[in-house]
């Protein structure tokens, strides 16, 4: 009987677990391969909720802990804990001895483990490839490691292309929709009355989900930004507003405060959420009017519960959407006409008929099918891909 390939999944936030669930569940299940699971980052940090915790209670067997996230969000701070990780996912990697490491996203957590697998001579497969995201660093985060790896999976033919353009091989990148589409499609999601229990709140007849992380390339922006965003809702009558919490991000711990300060001011309209899951996390968005703020969920994930987004600045700006995503400037007036336009019966009724670009589910399955059977005996060494271009036109 043939060895079972060892796929060592990383993940490092309550997010992206999320999205990474049915990949890991379908290389559980498979008969050939075997799941290590790396767990990191605001996993293990009691501010970001402990939620290893969750996956244990999913059912997971944690393989290894690696410790990294100090407890600092500054550039400093950021840059010793991608240091502190560097060394956890080296010596995560010398134990495991994994075939091939399976990692999502941008965040500088991956860029660690992903820099350690590089000079392990461990191949990488990356989800989430592709994508832009002109206000933060995780766009050349994300680039950087569709560098380092050596399997694509992405959310649109777009994207594909794009990882293509980086110089990668066609025959290396896979265009298989977005992971947490899976979730929408397989998980029970809660009715309004049993999410309204789960939440803390009634949603009343206007209710916002507002997710907002900072914008990190706009350093000293984000308290005013986000500001600007309390405000203009406080202008607004009647709203029902569940606040997530910012990931370990720089000023993230200022976001964070910002939230706390406004939901005790504001404690019979306004709940907040560290972290939700998926199912609480996906049954808000389905049950309120619309998601607020700069996460990719409401470009990703909104359109297929046919919810409104108004997507405000620059931390999305490159992503390719639907037409349920507003986008606006993180001004007052901007962001009150977004506001307008979003519960307006033309708009709600054009929501009826939005079609998600990032596919329909399914994409676990493709994935793991993938990972049982590429052959790795020569995948580390990689020739650069030219795509043909007219400099003239450039």
């Amino acid at each position: 009987m043939a060895a079972k390939r060892r796929i060592c999944v990383i993940t490092g936030s309550r997010a992206e677990y999320g999205l990474l669930y049915w990949v890991m569940r379908g290389i559980r299940e498979a008969k050939n391969l075997e799941l290590q699971l790396v767990v990191t980052g605001m996993h293990l940090s009691p501010e970001f909720g402990l939620t290893h915790q969750q996956i244990e209670e999913d059912g997971f067997s944690i393989t290894r802990k690696v410790e990294m996230l100090l407890s600092s969000d500054t550039h400093v701070g950021i840059a010793k804990s991608m240091g502190v990780g560097m060394i956890g996912f080296g010596e995560a990697y010398e134990a495991l001895q994994p075939h091939i490491v399976l990692m999502l996203g941008d965040r500088f957590e991956l860029l660690a483990a992903a820099s350690a697998a590089l000079v392990a001579t461990l191949p990488i497969a990356h989800i989430h490839g592709g994508e832009i995201t002109e206000g933060a660093f995780d766009d050349s985060i994300r680039h950087s490691i569709s560098k380092m790896s050596h399997l694509h999976f992405t959310a649109t033919e777009t994207y594909r292309r794009r990882v293509i353009q980086l110089g990668e091989h066609p025959d290396r990148v896979f265009n298989v929709g977005a992971p947490g589409l899976d979730n929408i499609e397989r998980l029970k999601l809660l009715d309004r009355t049993q999410l309204e229990d789960a939440i803390g709140i009634k949603l009343g007849s206007r209710s916002l989900l507002v997710t907002w992380h900072p914008v990190t390339l706009e350093p000293g922006e984000n308290r005013a930004q986000f500001l600007t965003l309390l405000n203009t809702l406080d202008e607004m009558d009647g709203l029902k507003l569940v606040f997530t919490k910012a990931n370990a991000d720089t000023e993230g711990h200022l976001i964070n405060q910002m939230i706390d300060d406004y939901v005790a001011r504001n404690p019979s309209k306004a709940v907040s959420h560290t972290s939700m899951g998926q199912l609480r996390y996906l049954s808000t968005l389905k049950h309120v009017d619309g998601v607020v703020g700069n996460s990719s969920s409401g470009i990703i994930e909104a359109p297929s519960l046919k919810t409104g987004t108004i997507n405000i600045g620059n931390r999305q700006r490159g992503r390719v959407r639907a037409a349920s995503v507003i986008d606006c400037e993180p001004h007052q007036g901007d962001i009150k006409n977004a506001l307008e336009r979003l519960f307006s019966s033309e708009f709600i009724e054009q929501l009826i008929t939005v079609e998600n670009p990032h596919g329909s589910g399914d994409v676990a399955r493709q994935i793991v099918d993938q990972l049982m059977v590429y052959p790795l005996d020569k995948i580390l060494k990689k020739s650069f891909f030219d795509v043909p271009i007219a400099i003239d036109s450039v």
